[in-house]
């Protein structure tokens, strides 16, 4: 790496290390091979080593034929941006957000009340009011801080209070 980074050597093969630190602004050329089995996070982190400088740059991804619906999916939007928030939100749509107090790290939530795409406004007002809430009573110690409480109690939820403190 550190001859790589010096300009002492013209090539550098890696693995998947080099997606985050690797910051040499000569390096103009990336290849990815298998990229229909990257997640698009990690593909967007792994483009983005090169380029850096002020030469021109490319990043190609080699895949495997016959790509599925979602690998196809990934592909494109990679192609057709380089805007991260955007990215990320495609990625969310895609795999889903999994679940905050589980195990699953991709996936819809499991939620008792509401499913995302249906009641997407709803639950940016619950989140919204959850934010109010928690910025004038973080330890939830108020009246309606315990009615809280006891809603996270009732929905099985309750381990959340544990993660309070962490943001």
């Amino acid at each position: 790496m550190a001859a790589f980074a010096a300009g002492e050597l013209s090539l550098l093969v890696a693995t998947t290390v080099i997606e985050v630190g690797l910051d040499v602004p000569n390096a103009t050329i990336m290849v990815i091979e298998h990229s229909e089995r990257f997640g698009l996070a990690q593909l967007h982190q792994l483009r983005g080593r090169v380029g850096r400088g002020s030469d021109r740059s490319a990043c190609i991804l080699l895949y495997k034929p016959p790509l599925g619906e979602t690998a196809r999916a990934r592909l494109k939007i990679l192609r057709d941006s380089d805007d991260g928030f955007l990215i990320a939100e495609e990625d969310l749509r895609l795999r889903g957000g999994g679940e905050v107090l589980g195990v699953r790290q991709s996936g819809l939530p499991v939620f008792r009340l509401a499913t995302l795409p249906d009641h997407r406004e709803l639950l940016e007002a619950a989140h919204d009011d959850a934010k109010l809430v928690l910025t004038g009573d973080p330890e939830l110690a108020s009246a309606r801080g315990q009615a809280l409480r006891v809603l996270l109690y009732l929905f099985a939820r309750d381990d959340a209070t544990r993660l309070l403190r962490a943001g």
